[in-house]
């Protein structure tokens, strides 16, 4: 770990702090701000054609919302994020027997090759810098078995100048 930390550059090293900054307290209310996006989850989890037992991974599951869409389907399914705060959430909704959430950066993902059926990213690679975006996508493609899915979820900015301003 200590190793990653001098490895970062600046940029990487600022968003680091960033998410040390920012997620204790926002995870409080996240599921508050994503609310009108929640249908997707269950949209998303229908995309994959997921079978009893199928071992699916969810990076910066933040909350857990998608990734217990994907255990309601019936798959095992691991919640990864680097915010020990939106874990802590996560693990106080009702829990489900095939959900586990697990405090790793998706950098360096603590499991063995081809370890899953399918990967899953959801409204996150855009907070990235882009030397983590790749370094996260690499991850997600060494632990997803050959032949297996890869889903990247995220929005465009708003055509409008007035809607870019509110996301940004």
């Amino acid at each position: 770990s200590s190793h990653l930390q001098s490895a970062r550059s600046d940029e990487e090293r600022a968003y680091y702090a960033l998410n040390r900054k920012v997620y204790p307290t926002f995870s409080h209310f996240y599921d508050l701000v994503v609310l009108p996006i929640g249908y997707l989850r269950h949209e998303i989890a229908n995309m994959l054609p997921v079978s009893p037992g199928a071992r699916i991974l969810d990076v910066a599951t933040g909350t857990g919302a998608q990734a217990r869409a994907f255990a309601e389907r019936g798959a095992e399914v691991i919640g990864i994020d680097i915010s020990e705060a939106m874990l802590r959430v996560a693990k106080r909704k009702r829990a489900l027997p095939n959900l586990r959430f697990v405090h790793a950066d998706a950098t360096a993902l603590p499991f063995g090759d081809s370890s899953f059926d399918a990967s899953c990213i959801s409204f996150a690679l855009h907070e990235m810098p882009l030397s983590v975006r790749a370094k996260v996508l690499r991850e997600m493609v060494r632990v997803t078995k050959r032949g297996g899915a890869i889903v990247v979820v995220d929005y465009a900015l708003p055509n409008n100048s007035w809607g870019r301003s509110i996301v940004f």
